[in-house]
């Protein structure tokens, strides 16, 4: 697009001179003979360069150029001049003139300011334009953004780190960055001086910190120096990315993958998940109860991980494993010196474990003397190490289990009362596997899922006289009998469907010795006749060959259950 030229002179031969050498290139040319009318179109036209004389009858050609910029702070003013003088010019070029020639003005001359003045125009627009652009981009990221100064001076935040840090941008601008109130304990700000300090990029991976209004977030935090050209330091930029819903994000999967590996949807099962839920963040003491293979280690590690303790040690400790001296020594840790062997200072599971969970199983089995050991340490979350008197404060779950009836333990007088009930706060029951039937079927699909990719097979599923079969043992090893069970199929099974034949052959024999009335109670019973029967069609002599029963004791069993069924 032609540019548009305003020639503002009180002579006439001169606009008619600058509008005829630049009509003749192109230049759409607009003339005014004074001050006051070169304001009106300067308000009207759109202009791109004016060329004004300096001296005008009446009038100063510095007045019209203070005016103009007033109006256009980016129009280009030329000022022209017959007679020179550094004060003339130093006050147009300090009101914002973009150039000054002098009279006489040779076509030359007057061509090559004006191509001076529009390529300058152009590069302006352009730097503007790339302005406006970052401008744009820096408050319309999501990261926050805080440049300072080599003094640590805030020059500029952009909307997401207000948001993110609680800033108000109109008090901090200007403002040396650490003397604003700090949310991260120090880190985001220790980053930023390293980075003015040494010159050097720092990166901090999930800060928590705190806003005013009380907000707990997550952040990544990384500093980088701003070098300019010649290797000038100006200052640095902090980038700070909102991890808040990542986390929380990434804390729900492992949450959710956690309570998973508890599989089942009975109402046992589910009240255990739900119990779960509710202790995650509430650090009390939990007693888990349940017989061998029943699970409590999968308890007590969606516990731990659901919980705030989650990036805390978890310590394990089998209370029938060891004599009770080295129990001590394992639980409490011991100086060096303190008993025969004790060569060097060794740290107890307690400390080991501060800031976590620590998992007491078979608690039932301890002595007298480290009950009472325990229960101070309950009481006190502090312990004394064997050989040594001073105490040590300890932060720590406690997390027991045991598969023995700590009740009767209690009233025969081998475990302290005080204790259970210190240990018991809340109380996670796990159901044996006999008692939650329906969660059979779930178990194999688990357990197929996850030998299939262990051992690279691909076995589809179990065969019906092997899922009958399943359904009506005993389970006495519970959760783990099944799962070695299958992983026992698993190695034997030649095909892509398990049968009995991949079964142990005790297992299998158990069958043909304890008829279904023998493993069952008359609820389970009925509801197992009534699940085969549904799975045969009706077929009563299949129904009894799953079941291990005579076709005449099925008919018996149907009778007595009053269980519907066609002839």
């Amino acid at each position: 697009m032609e540019a548009h030229i305003l020639i503002v002179d009180d002579e006439k031969s001169m606009r008619y001179t600058f509008e005829s050498f630049l009509s003749d290139e192109g230049y759409r040319v607009t003339a005014a003979s004074s001050c006051r009318e070169g304001i009106a179109l300067l308000k009207e036209e759109d202009i791109d360069l004016v060329f004004a004389d300096i001296f005008l009858p009446n009038e100063n050609g510095n007045d019209f150029l203070k005016v103009a910029k007033e109006i256009r702070p980016d129009i280009l003013v030329t000022m022209i001049t017959g007679a020179p003088s550094i004060d003339s010019a130093a006050e147009s070029l300090r009101l914002g003139a973009f150039d000054y020639i002098i009279k006489p003005i040779t076509q030359e001359m007057l061509l090559h300011a004006v191509s001076i003045a529009l390529k300058h125009k152009i590069l302006a627009e352009e730097k503007k334009q790339c302005q406006l652009n970052f401008e744009a981009i820096f408050h319309s990221v999501n990261d926050g953004i805080i440049t300072v100064d080599e003094n640590m001076s805030v020059v500029e935040i952009n909307d997401a780190a207000e948001n993110i840090c609680d800033f108000q941008r109109d008090a901090i601008m200007g403002k040396p960055l650490d003397e604003l109130p700090d949310r991260c304990e120090g880190n985001c700000l220790n980053a930023l001086r390293e980075t003015v300090e040494n010159r050097q990029p720092v990166e901090l991976r999930f800060v928590e910190c705190h806003t005013d209004r009380g907000r707990r977030q997550v952040v990544s935090v990384t500093a980088t120096p701003l070098i300019g050209s010649r290797e000038h330091f100006s200052g640095a930029v902090m980038v700070v990315r909102d991890e808040t819903r990542l986390t929380n994000l990434e804390r729900r999967l492992s949450e959710r993958q956690t309570i998973d590996n508890i599989v089942g949807r009975s109402v046992g099962i589910e009240k255990v998940r739900s119990l779960i839920r509710d202790l995650a963040d509430v650090q009390t003491t939990v007693l888990i109860i349940g017989e061998s293979g029943t699970g409590k280690e999968l308890v007590l590690d969606a516990l731990h991980y659901c919980g705030e303790r989650r990036d805390g040690p978890l310590v394990k400790v089998n209370c029938t494993a060891l004599t009770e001296s080295l129990l001590e020594s394992e639980l409490f840790g011991h100086v060096a010196g303190a008993f025969t062997g004790a060569l060097k200072d060794k740290v107890g599971r307690f400390q080991r474990a501060d800031g976590g969970t620590i998992f007491l199983d078979e608690i039932g089995d301890i002595s007298p003397r480290m009950q009472l050991r325990l229960l101070r340490v309950i009481e006190t979350m502090m312990f004394e190490r064997v050989g040594d008197s001073a105490p040590v404060k300890t932060d720590v779950r406690i997390v027991a289990a045991t598969n023995s009836d700590l009740r009767e333990r209690v009233a025969s007088g081998e475990f302290r009362e005080d204790l259970y009930y210190r240990l018991k706060v809340v109380q996670v029951d796990i159901p044996p596997l006999r008692q939650r039937r329906d969660d059979i079927p779930l178990l194999v699909e688990h357990f197929r899922r996850k030998f299939n990719a262990k051992l690279g097979r691909e076995i589809k599923g179990i065969s019906s006289d092997v899922e009958q079969m399943f359904l009506n043992y005993p389970w006495t090893g519970n959760v783990r009998e099944l799962e070695n069970l299958i992983e026992h199929a698993f190695i034997r099974c030649r095909r892509n469907v398990i049968t009995a034949h991949d079964l142990p052959e005790d297992f299998c024999s158990h069958f043909e010795t304890h008829p279904i009335s023998s493993i069952l109670n008359e609820e389970e019973e009925a509801e197992a006749l009534l699940r085969t029967l549904e799975q045969t069609g009706g077929n009563k002599s299949e129904a009894a060959r799953l079941l291990g029963m005579s076709r005449r004791n099925i008919y018996r069993k149907i009778e007595k259950h009053g269980i519907p069924v066609g002839n």
